[in-house]
């Protein structure tokens, strides 16, 4: 009888821990084998550790839930609890959010951290304001460029329509004379096999998860930037947690971030091997093709403090002060 006593009470006490558990569906944009999505697995199995099971999250990779245009407004607005997106696709609705990707201000894994926590503060402040809360984020490798031919300067790229995923991608695409198409990451392969872009700026990654090149031959590594996905949370949902559970978020959010940064890093120069292993030509850009990219990116940081004002004049003093 007391073992049985026992049981049941044991039964009742996975019961309600189960019955208060919180179930969150998360989309992220990028396909299930990307470093990103991978990393949203494993944080998903620390919540669920640090929390105690409190918060349950399933993670719908590829943009099978919300396409990555429609993330940050379902997580804005309460039909997804949490999310991610590349967080410079906002850069339309504030300026702020294209701070990691102002082309040469951060090139390489430590000079971007340094730029993140500089531009913490001012960018979780304008989050709020819009109803979310950046729990983590996580680097891309270096951008680079993808096209179907040689480029050595602004001249080769005129006239060539360039995937674009931001703004600042289409202001950099624009500046060298090409036309900037809006394509998101799931759509590429197709864009491209339809000729609806002739090549796009971006990391190996990209090129490597869409296997582009069987439609495309040259890659040219610059490195200009480093721009970061962030996983963003409601921020009534977040506010609505106790202490502990806002804790065990954070610590998952945490140590995700740093294993994401090293897992981006260890995979930079691995996406460069596996584009020349499957036949495109990978190699630096030009002096030529860099002085004039180095001379939009100049053109770039300038317009953006403008536009930005006292926080994105904090966010460049912080992080030159470093």
């Amino acid at each position: 009888m007391k073992k049985l006593l026992i049981a049941v009470a044991s039964a009742s006490a996975l019961f309600a821990s189960a019955a208060q558990a919180e179930k969150w569906d998360m989309p992220m944009a990028y396909s299930a084998t990307n470093f990103h999505s991978e990393h949203g697995v494993i944080f998903a199995d620390k919540v669920r550790e640090y929390t105690d099971g409190k918060v349950d999250i399933t993670i719908h990779p590829g943009g099978s839930l919300f396409g990555g245009g429609d993330i940050k407004r379902a997580v804005q607005t309460g039909q997804a609890p949490i999310g991610e997106r590349i967080m410079s696709a906002h850069a339309n609705e504030d300026a702020i959010y294209n701070w990691d990707n102002l082309p040469f201000l951060a090139t390489t894994y430590e000079a971007g951290a340094k730029l993140w926590e500089a531009a913490k503060g001012p960018v979780n402040k304008h989050l709020n304001e819009i109803n979310l809360v950046a729990l983590y984020t996580c680097p891309w490798p270096g951008q680079g460029f993808y096209f179907k031919k040689e480029v050595n300067s602004a001249k080769d790229v005129a006239g060539t329509k360039l995937r674009s995923y931001n703004a600042a991608t289409a202001q950099v695409i624009e500046s060298l004379g090409g036309t900037p198409v809006q394509i998101e990451a799931a759509e590429l392969t197709q864009a491209l096999a339809t000729g609806v872009a002739d090549g796009f700026i971006s990391s190996g990654s990209t090129g490597y998860d869409r296997k582009v090149w069987e439609h495309l031959s040259h890659y040219y590594k610059v490195s200009a930037w480093q721009p970061r996905n962030y996983v963003m949370v409601n921020k009534g949902v977040w506010d609505g947690l106790d202490a502990d559970t806002q804790a065990g978020l954070q610590k998952a959010a945490d140590e995700t971030a740093a294993s994401c940064t090293a897992k981006s890093e260890e995979l930079s120069d691995w996406y460069y091997e596996q584009l020349a292993e499957n036949g495109m030509s990978v190699i630096d850009a030009s002096d030529e093709f860099r002085a004039e990219l180095e001379a939009i990116g100049a053109t770039m940081q300038a317009e953006w403090l403008e536009s930005t004002g006292e926080d994105g004049k904090a966010i460049m003093d912080a992080y030159k002060g470093m």
